[in-house]
């Protein structure tokens, strides 16, 4: 086989050309990620667009709460889940982290309360029994209405352990009560108007003076508009007994004050502004009986200060302030103070008056007091203070001691000028004791003036004198005064003898009345014959008549 040359026969076939195709850089398949991705982005970006604020609860307990199962809940409505539970930092609270929705974001703001509903037993009655199947909630309340701007403006809240006992939706009015002690009152317990519950107790705390309790009271509409500024309240809680000239009066609400205690209310059209409902958060006084709550008008205070220079045991703060049996006011403070002068210590007594008591007489001096600028209390005492009016302490109680102040009118004290001050200033005159003390110790002075010793001395020689005398009526006199009645006795046998039925004396007296009988028989015939013969005076006395033989002359 011989070689071919090239280009030797072959010169008409042509040289093959190779062209590569052009390949694209980026794959058609890397779209897929691509939209998944984009898909996910827009997920996320709308997941964290229709988000909710997240907010942490502070609880004592989680007890019930479960992570992502546990819901919060407004009005019923679901508007949160629990996403968390953890502890603060020293671990004394459990702090829950929770998501809103977001159309409620606003309810995270100041004023809503939150807390975990469970089934609970109170004074009001059974509640949250219908966790025992769904498990516990958290449960919401909030002001009605946003804040305008549909956004949370609080984060962090501290949970309630107990439900609220009135929420914000509750249509109605709070009222606040200053009463001395609580008493048996208690949260939830009812408010009456006419025997019928109208609102409850939602709250109480000590006063910050620490001398009162601050009840915090609800009444419901449309009842709260009989709460009125001239509104008494009292503590309706027991049994209320009075025992007066009608007999044994017993007073209760309802059996549930009896046992969970009780406020009841009712206005006085007599006090001032009774016809013009109360405003909201009002504050009244919480009087202790319903006697005390209806008693005279006592709308306007007005203080009083009193000096008494004597021992002021047995009185006591909220003791009395009487005028003329009629209670005018109460002890408010009772110090002590030292005066320079007469280097002693003294009490000072301060007290309340509500001069509106005095019915008639007070509404006039207070017309006379606004027309000419004056303050009608102190026109009041300046006049009556000028005319002898002054503080005594009396004894209310025999047994326990317990003094009232008084106030009266002595025509004999001193006179006192009146100077208007805050408190007014009223003088004093000493007690009933302390008087009697002043008269027992004017006797005991009288008494030691009395020559005792010489008195003694007098004494002894006149008990001498008569032991002498006795000596001698022994001696010289009753041997005497033996035979003295010896003869007597005898004497009296003597006449005894005389005396007696057989004796001589009986019998003569006897013959000498039978004897004056005749004789006075013997004057009887004369008599007669007398008025029948007149002239037998003159003549004497004739024949005797012969029975039958003439006329007889009567």
């Amino acid at each position: 086989m011989s070689d071919q040359v090239p280009g030797s026969g072959e010169s008409d076939y042509a040289t093959p050309t190779v062209t590569r195709k052009r390949q694209n850089r980026i794959s058609w398949i890397w779209l897929v990620p691509v939209v998944a991705a984009l898909m996910g982005l827009s997920l996320v970006v709308r997941t964290w667009l229709q988000a909710g604020p997240e907010i942490s609860i502070s609880f004592n307990t989680a007890e019930g709460l479960e992570v992502g199962k546990t819901q919060l809940r407004y009005k019923d409505v679901n508007v949160g889940t629990v996403q968390s539970i953890g502890f603060n930092e020293d671990r004394s609270k459990v702090v829950v982290k929770a998501e809103l929705a977001k159309e409620v974001a606003d309810l995270a703001r100041e004023g809503t309360n939150f807390w975990v509903v469970r089934p609970r037993l109170g004074v009001s009655g059974v509640s949250g029994l219908g966790t025992l199947l769904s498990g516990a909630y958290i449960g919401v309340d909030a002001p009605e209405g946003g804040n305008g701007q549909k956004k949370a403006t609080k984060f962090e809240f501290e949970g309630l352990e107990t439900p609220p006992a009135v929420t914000h939706d509750r249509a109605g009015k709070r009222f606040r009560l200053k009463a001395e002690d609580l008493g048996s009152l208690d949260v939830g317990s009812p408010v009456y108007f006419r025997r019928i519950t109208v609102g409850r107790v939602i709250g109480y705390e000590l006063d910050k003076t620490g001398g009162a309790v601050n009840v915090e009271v609800f009444v419901d509409a449309p009842n709260d508009q009989f709460v009125t500024s001239g509104t008494r309240f009292w503590n309706a809680s027991g049994v209320d007994f009075s025992v007066n000239a009608d007999g044994l009066k017993v007073r209760t609400q309802s059996l549930v004050s009896m046992a969970v205690g009780g406020v009841a209310f009712e206005p006085v059209y007599t006090a001032r502004g009774a016809d013009q409902p109360a405003p909201p958060d009002a504050e009244f006084q919480l009087y202790g009986t319903e006697a005390q709550a209806k008693a005279n008008p006592d709308a306007e205070r007005f203080d009083i200060r009193m000096r008494f220079d004597q021992s002021i045991r047995g009185l006591a703060v909220g003791a009395p302030v009487d005028f003329s049996g009629i209670t005018l006011g109460n002890v408010t403070a009772i110090n002590l103070d030292f005066d320079d002068k007469a280097k002693r210590f003294y009490s000072v007594v301060d007290a309340t008056l509500y001069p509106e008591r005095l019915g008639r007489v007070f509404e006039e001096v207070r017309k006379r007091a606004e027309r000419d600028g004056d303050v009608a209390g102190n026109r009041l005492l300046a006049g009556m203070i000028g005319h002898g009016l002054r503080a005594q302490l009396r004894t209310a109680n025999l047994l326990t001691g317990q003094l009232f102040v008084s106030l009266d009118v002595f025509p004999n004290a001193k006179p006192v000028e009146f100077k208007p001050s805050t408190p007014a200033v009223i003088p004093t005159v000493p007690g009933n004791l302390d008087q009697l003390q002043q008269q027992v110790s004017n006797i005991v002075a009288k008494i030691e003036k009395i020559p005792f010793d010489k008195i003694g001395e007098d004494l002894r020689a006149t008990l001498s004198s008569t032991s002498r005398l006795m000596n001698r009526l022994d001696k010289q006199v009753a041997p005497q005064a033996q035979a003295v009645f010896r003869q007597a006795k005898e004497s009296l046998a003597q006449i005894n003898a005389l005396v007696s039925p057989d004796g001589s004396l009986p019998v003569n007296a006897e013959r000498a009345m039978q004897e004056l009988g005749r004789a006075a028989r013997s004057l009887r015939a004369l008599a007669d014959f007398l008025q029948s013969n007149p002239e037998a005076l003159l003549r004497g006395r004739g024949e005797d008549p012969i029975p039958g033989a003439g006329p007889v002359r009567n």
